[in-house]
């Protein structure tokens, strides 16, 4: 009876929480004007609960980081993810948000989730609307299989390992998924 009500909790406050999300953009190139065209009335975005957008980060509970992030701007997204309240969820929006992009320039950080735990990983250069949305969905497939009793450890607590990642290759590969016609782009690959 227990396990039910427990369920049952779990059920209704994922939902609630999948299908209310308060995105910040954090754009910087390219990539922040398919996030702008995801948000007008083409693809709108309020389709899937993101209605309001946030550019607060005590108001937000979801930081898509659109295109390429200069070392200078490493402590300002930190202290942004760190202002967000519980829960929160990232997305890495792009090839260069997501690795750094096609050159390895010595003043870009080579992937955000150095800097800040990933939820979920959109490729492209820059991704189209319709790769974002899948983004947003994959996110609400992570959020509706949370639990509220079950506490899991955030990424954002767990050290690093010897390669410098938060995540195994296999769980990345599992929360990015091939995106499109392409079953076998895979992250860790």
């Amino acid at each position: 009876m227990l396990a039910k009500a427990q369920h049952l909790i779990d059920w209704a406050v994922n939902a609630s929480r999948a299908n209310s999300l308060w995105p910040m953009p954090f754009g910087t190139a390219c990539c922040a004007i398919e996030f702008m065209a995801t948000a007008a009335s083409r693809y709108d975005f309020a389709r899937f609960g993101m209605e309001r957008q946030a550019f607060s980060p005590r108001q937000a509970d979801v930081l898509i980081c659109a295109g390429r992030l200069p070392f200078k701007l490493a402590p300002v997204i930190r202290r942004i993810y760190d202002q967000m309240p519980q829960p929160k969820w990232v997305i890495s929006m792009g090839a260069c948000a997501s690795t750094g992009g096609i050159f390895d320039n010595y003043a870009m950080v080579q992937g955000i989730d150095t800097i800040v735990p990933v939820d979920v990983y959109v490729p492209g250069c820059p991704p189209r609307p319709e790769g974002l949305l899948y983004g947003v969905l994959l996110l609400h497939k992570k959020i509706k299989g949370e639990s509220l009793f079950d506490h899991a450890q955030r990424r954002d607590e767990q050290p690093l390992d010897e390669r410098g990642l938060r995540l195994p290759p296999e769980q990345i590969d599992e929360i990015s998924e091939p995106f499109g016609n392409s079953i076998h782009q895979f992250r860790s690959g």
